[in-house]
């Protein structure tokens, strides 16, 4: 048995715009300066809360509750404005769904939200977990959301694989004791992943069914 375990943002979608306009939109209602989409890629990757810590300037910390606010109101209902599978994604998950492989997702992102984007852009991929970000559960690179993947899998011999974009999916995947996937194409790049001791890297989606298959 094989099950495959993906990261969600830089990993199965681009979701950085989204993600950026949410936090802008924060940030100009509390009178901060914004970034750009290319400065989002290294704050993101421990949840929502951090990603809003790290967009303030270092003199607005303590507006860091206020912002993830206004950022979970904004991206409630802009999630899917500019978000889009990488190329070649969608007929991975079908390849490896159709050889047997199990498949769920594990991200930091808001559970609610990590599951509409899952439905809506993967609605023919059966996932038998799809977790995010909740209060009750350490993200990652805590272990504890692969763990409850883990919990329901057969009760047999399983290899599995975290495949992310960052250095805190290879640090998941170690925590956890399974194998890694690092995405070259995602948000942190390859050299990130190198350094971090991915197992594998793939260059391209097709290239996760081919290692893992």
């Amino acid at each position: 048995m094989k099950t495959a375990v993906f990261d969600l943002d830089g990993t199965i979608a681009d979701t950085i715009c989204d993600l950026g306009d949410a936090v802008n939109y924060g940030l100009e209602r509390l009178g901060c300066p914004t970034h750009d989409y290319e400065a989002y890629k290294k704050m993101v990757g421990n949840g929502a809360k951090k990603l809003c810590e790290r967009a303030l300037p270092e003199d607005k910390k303590d507006k860091s509750a206020e912002l993830h606010k206004l950022f979970k109101e904004y991206y409630s209902q802009h999630y899917l404005d500019k978000t889009k599978l990488y190329d070649g994604m969608k007929e991975t998950m079908e390849k490896l769904q159709s050889r047997g492989v199990v498949l769920a997702v594990a991200t930091n992102k808001p559970e609610d939200v990590a599951r509409e984007i899952i439905w809506e852009l993967l609605p023919d991929i059966g996932f038998v977990k799809v977790l995010g970000g909740v209060d009750y559960r350490p993200v990652k690179p805590d272990s504890a959301i692969l763990i409850e993947i883990f919990s329901v899998l057969p009760d047999e011999e399983n290899e599995v694989y975290m495949i992310g974009d960052s250095n805190v999916d290879i640090r998941t995947a170690k925590n956890a004791g399974i194998a890694s996937i690092g995405c070259a194409w995602g948000f942190r790049g390859r050299e990130e992943l190198a350094a971090e001791g991915a197992d594998f890297i793939a260059e391209k989606p097709s290239d996760i069914a081919d290692i893992i298959l």
